[in-house]
């Protein structure tokens, strides 16, 4: 049995805006593509941290703590469940598509010399208004960095 090698796709997501890089990554697992995003922690939402953080406060009281929905509060989680909500996971294509997807903090030591893509529609610097980095909206919500 041959099994096909799907072309691998490294993301830097520093500076880009989650929503749209999390499209364009959907979009290529959904092509056959596998994806590694790089440097989760440092993607960046935009419009005002206290409004951002108090949304998620709200969002994370939903639900029971034993028995679930369960809500991620580290910044490769956050981001790799941000992508399946972009996908149709409950369909076998979804599933597979959503397999194809790996997300680190920071780079790891086999990818770091891997050429990596950023997206240029998805760019931060696009921005003219305020924004902020996942890592700062996780550590406001109950994520704690224990590599400082």
């Amino acid at each position: 049995m041959q099994t096909i090698q799907s072309p691998i796709t490294f993301v830097n997501a520093e500076g880009l805006i989650v929503g749209r890089m999390c499209s364009k990554v959907a979009k290529r697992l959904l092509n056959g593509e596998e994806v590694i995003i790089l440097n989760a922690e440092k993607a960046v939402f935009s419009g005002k941290k206290k409004s951002k953080v108090l949304e998620a406060h709200k969002f994370l009281e939903v639900g029971a703590p034993m028995r679930g929905p369960f809500h991620y509060r580290r910044p490769d989680r956050f981001l790799r469940k941000t992508v399946r909500g972009m996908v149709p996971f409950k369909l076998p294509k979804g599933k597979s598509a959503y397999k194809r997807l790996k997300v680190f903090m920071g780079v790891p030591l086999e990818f770091k010399d891997q050429k990596m893509i950023t997206f240029e529609e998805a760019q931060s610097s696009n921005l003219k208004g305020p924004h902020f980095t996942l890592g700062e909206l996780a550590k406001e919500i109950g994520w704690f960095n224990r590599m400082e």
